[in-house]
């Protein structure tokens, strides 16, 4: 799968945007931000009820991240834009996804009237699936023990999910932006359930890796988490579902002195890509960046380079 925005995705910019109020659902909460393997197991005990109910499958999240407007000195990097959560939550089984406008108002609503105006005036669902550290409403006064004292007055049931758990460690956003951060894509691939993606528009670059013979494209990247600098492994994902090898840098081309860049060679490939949004999934850390003492130690690191990626890429597009 090629994990780029799908145009087909709806997705309703809050709940007050619906014409009139759902006749029925079953909803699921959260930020979602990484759609990791926690968030599969809410969307697929939502989905399973959903579809047992004969019933719509609401994914409710929001946007920004509440830290963002709470304490935005402190707020985590986004990992995966909306766009692209909202497209992973359909394939989950989301028939709608829901992105509430998270501002200073919104969070000044209490959970009582945040239960009573938006999740059940809205949306009325007859069973509503949560993470065990769900919390919502002014200055985080709503809990899953809460929703479920709100669900009885309002004729919804609730379903609280256990923290889950890989490697035996809770899977959360946290540990995934550590893993990411760290460069270990290998274990955000576990914690995700697929590899990580960088996903963005090819812009032009300087053209420094043409001069070499090693063409690159430059991603103007979508969302704002950047794993540590380093030479990886990747599939670079086209618009018309092709999955290319390629090897990209993420970091600050310390040879030739620029700025901080995002930077694939796609193997056997010599297409021009500018204006094109892309993904790059990233497989496998090669190496830090470094600095090289010239051009041709430069070639034959970027040579070396490329025979690991294939050799890394064989499982992911063959030899």
């Amino acid at each position: 799968m090629v994990l780029l925005p799908d145009p087909r995705v709806a997705i309703l910019p809050g709940v007050f945007a619906l014409s009139a109020p759902l006749p029925g659902s079953v909803v699921t909460l959260g930020t979602f931000d990484g759609v990791h393997l926690g968030h599969r197991e809410l969307m697929r005990r939502a989905s399973t009820r959903a579809e047992a109910d004969g019933l719509p499958c609401v994914a409710y999240t929001f946007d920004p991240h509440p830290a963002k407007v709470l304490a935005p000195q402190a707020a985590p990097p986004v990992m995966v834009p909306i766009p692209i959560r909202a497209r992973l939550l359909t394939e989950l089984g989301a028939d709608l996804v829901v992105v509430e406008p998270f501002t200073l108002a919104f969070a000044a609503v209490s959970a009582s009237e945040w239960v009573l105006r938006f999740l059940h005036g809205q949306l009325r669902p007859s069973h509503v699936v949560v993470g065990f550290n769900f919390s919502y409403g002014h200055e985080r006064g709503g809990d899953p023990k809460h929703l479920a004292a709100m669900g009885e007055q309002l004729g919804f049931s609730v379903e609280v999910v256990p923290a889950v758990e890989s490697a035996g460690e809770v899977v959360s956003s946290t540990r995934l932006r550590k893993a990411l951060e760290a460069g270990d894509v290998e274990l955000a691939r576990r914690l995700l359930g697929r590899p990580f993606s960088l996903v963005g528009k090819v812009v032009e670059g300087q053209k420094r890796g043409r001069s070499i013979g090693f063409p690159t494209a430059n991603l103007d990247l979508d969302g704002e988490l950047l794993p540590r600098q380093g030479v990886y492994a990747s599939v670079l994902g086209l618009e018309d579902g092709r999955r290319l090898p390629a090897v990209t840098n993420i970091g600050v081309r310390p040879t030739f002195g620029a700025g901080s860049s995002i930077e694939t060679h796609v193997l056997d490939f010599d297409e021009k890509l500018y204006g094109a949004r892309v993904a790059v999934s990233l497989v496998a850390r090669i190496r830090d960046e470094k600095k090289f003492a010239g051009l041709t130690e430069l070639v034959a690191q970027i040579q070396q380079d490329i025979r690991e990626a294939r050799v890394r890429l064989v499982d992911e597009v063959g030899p």
